[in-house]
């Protein structure tokens, strides 16, 4: 894309900055909502975690601190994202967890095109001289000033490198990563995956030919706003992504660098809850998923489980894809089912079953079986509180987490969600 374009689409951020709905609020709405947080947030932070930790560390033995570059970095979305990776899952004496701690960092620069973001993120963080923001057009090239070192993380989030419409730019950028690295990085890319549920309408089998997607910017207003704003709302253009193009993008670079640029992961984020599933701009059989699961999450208010049941509708056509989310489907409607009969047949009062559950069949795939257990002794060991709504506030949020570890554990990375991330090494210590 060019300059004078990737200029124009700003005021889509531009506008849902100054809107206040860009604000750092959380909750069952806004761009800070629940899913954001305890999902989308979680799930970046799971599988990034253990090669951060191994920059860490590698760092250390070299008596150095990391170096971060976010590129297209918001207000500061990518920091907190990164701010938020614990070193382990914690023991419950532990208190500090923190993996990317003051004392290993030693500079996050964050970069974005739009000047509102910018200012926000300035706003947030500026105090701290080790966070540094800058406006610049880094599909241009990297934004070093002077003899600016290297990083040893490059990252991007929230569908970042969708904005390379073009691949050019992108494999040039990474390929001038690559160079410039004298040891070793990670790069972070994360694209809009080409096969969403949630753009249905937009499956092709022909890649070369749709590249790229009319991203329309309506999930920032509820249902009744977006219809009266229809020829208000602003546009982008966004290319979507599956692993294998990804990966010959990054072959490209890598060639043209003449360093490897290592795969190390591919996951795939937002699988059902992404924000489009609930606008259902782009597939009629969307069903509101994401504010099903923003309720679940949300404190002292009971969902309505039957809105978390998904009835996926296949496209002639895509049969490996269909086989995928019909799989799915069954996994994620077993579990739900299944916790609603738990609270169907538990007894407060006795503390225990008027029934007995239904056994778990051992033909389950091994996720759905472990958070069906363990949905099970969370309904008997708080079923029984009375106190502090013990659904609303304890069993609901934990089927959250165990919905969104069903689908962590059964997504393959390949593009079939809203957001496709792969993490990647130029590693030269052994050049």
């Amino acid at each position: 894309m060019s300059t004078a374009a990737q200029i124009a689409q700003m005021k889509a951020y531009t506008d849902a900055a100054t809107s206040g709905r860009y604000a750092k609020r959380s909750g069952l709405v806004g761009k800070y909502d629940n899913v954001r947080r305890l999902w989308e947030d979680e799930v970046t932070r799971f599988f990034l975690r253990p090669h951060l930790e191994q920059l860490i560390d590698r760092k250390a033995s070299q008596m150095k601190r990391v170096r971060i570059m976010d590129l297209g970095c918001g207000s500061a979305d990518g920091y907190e994202l990164l701010a938020g990776i614990r070193r382990r899952d914690a023991d419950l004496q532990e208190f500090e967890v923190t993996l990317l701690t003051s004392a290993v960092l030693g500079l996050y620069k964050g970069v974005d095109l739009n000047q509102e973001l910018i200012a926000q993120a300035r706003d947030q963080y500026g105090q701290n001289p080790k966070l540094i923001f800058q406006q610049a057009n880094f599909s241009a090239g990297l934004p070093l000033v002077g003899n600016e070192r290297p990083y040893d993380l490059y990252f991007t989030s929230y569908g970042t490198c969708s904005h390379h419409n073009e691949d050019e730019t992108l494999i040039g950028l990474l390929a001038e990563i690559a160079e410039r690295t004298r040891d070793h990085c990670l790069i972070v890319c994360d694209w809009l995956g080409r096969y969403s549920y949630e753009w249905q309408t937009l499956w092709t089998n022909d890649l070369p030919e749709n590249r790229n997607m009319d991203y329309v910017v309506s999930y920032i207003y509820d249902k009744e706003e977006r219809a009266q704003k229809r020829d208000e709302l602003e546009h982008l253009r966004l290319r979507l992504m599956t692993r294998q193009v990804a990966e010959a993008i990054v072959q490209q670079a890598g060639q043209r660098a003449g360093v490897e640029i290592k795969a190390l992961q591919f996951f795939d984020r937002s699988v059902l809850t992404g924000r489009h599933m609930d606008t259902a701009e782009y597939n009629p059989h969307a069903q509101p998923l994401r504010q099903a699961v923003n309720s679940l999450h949300e404190a002292s208010v009971r969902t309505d489980l039957s809105q978390l049941l998904f009835d996926y509708v296949p496209r002639a056509g895509f049969e490996f894809i269909n086989d995928y989310f019909e799989h799915l489907q069954m996994c994620w409607n077993s579990l739900v089912t299944f916790v609603d009969e738990l609270m169907v047949k538990y007894d407060e009062k006795s503390q225990q079953y008027l029934t007995p559950p239904r056994p778990i069949p051992a033909s389950y795939p091994p996720a759905l079986r472990e958070m069906m257990e363990r949905m099970r002794r969370v309904v008997e060991a708080t079923g029984w509180l009375g106190y502090g709504l013990p659904r609303e506030n304890i069993i609901e949020p934990q089927l959250g987490f165990a919905l969104r570890h069903l689908v962590t554990r059964l997504q393959q990375g390949l593009g079939c969600a809203h957001g496709l991330v792969g993490i990647f090494e130029v590693d030269k210590s052994g050049c």
